[in-house]
C-alpha cells in the first residue's frame, strides 16, 4: 500500500496520510467473472471427490453460494481462488461427514474393514460371468476392455485393433446383446 502525503490546504487535515491501493490487472471485478473463471474448476475439483454428477453439481453450487457473502470484489484472481478451494474442502468434508455418519477427521484409513454391516450377497459376478462367456469374443472383448478392464473407448479401440466409431457401435450391440441374454435366460 503506498502511501501518500496529504495536500496542504486540501480537505484532509495536516498531518494525515492518503492511503492508495494499487490494484492489479488480475482481479475479478464482480460475481459474473468469478463463476465464468472458476466454474469448470470448481466441478472438476468436486467430481474427483464425490465421483457422480449429481452430487458433484449440488456441492458445487453449495460452494459458490457459501462464498458469495463473505468474499468482496474487487479482490485479486489468486485470493479468490484459494478462497473457493478451501470452501470447496469444508463443503466436502461435510459431505463426506453426513454421507459416513463421522467426521472425515476420524475416518480410518480401510473403510472396508470398519463398515459394521456385512457385505449382501450378489450373484452379479457370477450372473456376468456367465453371460460374458456366451458372447461372440468381439463382444466379449470390448465388454471386458471397457467396464472390467476399465479402459477408455479410444484405449479398448486401440487394444482391439479398430476405429474409436466401431468401438463404439461393437459395445452398444455387446451390450444390447448382453442385456436379452440376461432377460432371455432368466440369469
Amino acid at each position: 500500500m503506498a502511501t501518500w502525503p496529504a495536500r496542504a490546504g486540501g480537505n484532509s487535515s495536516e498531518g494525515r496520510a492518503m492511503h492508495l491501493r494499487a490494484v492489479a490487472d488480475d482481479v475479478y471485478a464482480d460475481w459474473d467473472a468469478v463463476y465464468r473463471d472458476n466454474i469448470d474448476r470448481m466441478y472438476r475439483l468436486v467430481f474427483g471427490k464425490v465421483g457422480n454428477r449429481a452430487d458433484a453439481e449440488d456441492l458445487t453450487t453449495e460452494v459458490f453460494l457459501s462464498v458469495l457473502r463473505p468474499l468482496r470484489l474487487p479482490a485479486p484472481t489468486g485470493q479468490v481462488r484459494a478462497y473457493l478451494h478451501a470452501t470447496a474442502r469444508t463443503v466436502l468434508a461435510k459431505y463426506w461427514q453426513r454421507r459416513l455418519g463421522q467426521p472425515v477427521t476420524e475416518l480410518p484409513a480401510d473403510l472396508e474393514a470398519a463398515d459394521p454391516r456385512p457385505e449382501p450377497e450378489s450373484a452379479a459376478p457370477e450372473q456376468a460371468e456367465r453371460i460374458l462367456a456366451v458372447l461372440p469374443e468381439r463382444y466379449r472383448r470390448i465388454l471386458q476392455l471397457r467396464f472390467l478392464d476399465a479402459c477408455s473407448i479410444a484405449e479398448a479401440a486401440a487394444a482391439m485393433g479398430i476405429s474409436v466409431a466401431n468401438a463404439k457401435v461393437l459395445q452398444h450391440r455387446a451390450l444390447r446383446r448382453a442385456a436379452g441374454l440376461a432377460d432371455e435366460g432368466g440369469w
